[in-house]
C-alpha cells in the first residue's frame, strides 16, 4: 500500500475519470444499488485515482461498492472510450466540471450472498435489487441519464446479440430521446 493518499484524477478539462459498473446476473437483468439515505438508485461507480490503471479501479471499486471479488465476477467487455456528462452548476467544486467514465460490462459468476455494503466506513449502497434492462435510465438521476442510455447501448450487444429489448412505454419521456416505441435516442459523444 501507498503511504500517499489517494488522489482523483481530473483532466484538463475538468473532468474526473471514474469507472461505472453494469453487472449482470446473465438474465439481462441488471444490479441497481440503492443510494444511502434513500437518494435514488444507480450503478457502481467510482473515480480512478491518480496513476492507477482503469482495470485496477474496476476491481477496487467493486469492493469497495458492493463487496464483490474479480473472481466473484466475469469481464464481458467495457465501452470503447470515455462518456462524459456535466454536472449541474450546483454540484461543481473546485476545478471539476463533470465526470468521464469508462464501463464495463461483468456477470456475477457468485452467489449473490455475496453482495455487502461494508468493506467501507461510508458505504455508496444501503439496498439493491434487479431491474429489467432499461429501468436504471429511470431510476438515475437527471444528469447521469444520458451516460446510462450509451452505457446500455454499446455493452447491450454483449448481453443481447440479437438486438436490444424493446423501450418501455416511458422511454421517450424521461431518456429525452423522442418518440416512443422502439426508435433510438439521439446520443451525444462526448
Amino acid at each position: 500500500m501507498s503511504a500517499q493518499p489517494a488522489t482523483d484524477y481530473i483532466d484538463k478539462d475538468g473532468f474526473r475519470a471514474n469507472v461505472g459498473i453494469v453487472l449482470t446476473r446473465g438474465t439481462g437483468q441488471l444490479f441497481l444499488g440503492g443510494r444511502v439515505g434513500g437518494r435514488g438508485w444507480q450503478f457502481p461507480q467510482g473515480g480512478v485515482n491518480r496513476g492507477e490503471r482503469v482495470e485496477d479501479a474496476l476491481f477496487r471499486e467493486l469492493k469497495e461498492e458492493i463487496g464483490l471479488e474479480r473472481e466473484d465476477v466475469e469481464v464481458l467487455g467495457s465501452t470503447r472510450g470515455w462518456l462524459r456528462y456535466r454536472l449541474p452548476r450546483q454540484y461543481v467544486r473546485d476545478r471539476c466540471i463533470g465526470q468521464k467514465q469508462r464501463w464495463f460490462l461483468l456477470s456475477l459468476t457468485a452467489d449473490e450472498s455475496k453482495l455487502h455494503f461494508d468493506s467501507t466506513s461510508q458505504p455508496e449502497f444501503d439496498r439493491w435489487r434487479w431491474s429489467d434492462y432499461w429501468t436504471p435510465v429511470r431510476e438515475v438521476v437527471y444528469f447521469k441519464r444520458r451516460v446510462y442510455v450509451r452505457a446500455l447501448h454499446d455493452l447491450g450487444k454483449l448481453i443481447f446479440p440479437d438486438g436490444l429489448p424493446p423501450y418501455p412505454e416511458w422511454w421517450a419521456e424521461v431518456s429525452g430521446a423522442g418518440g416512443g416505441g422502439r426508435h433510438k435516442p439521439a446520443i451525444v459523444r462526448g
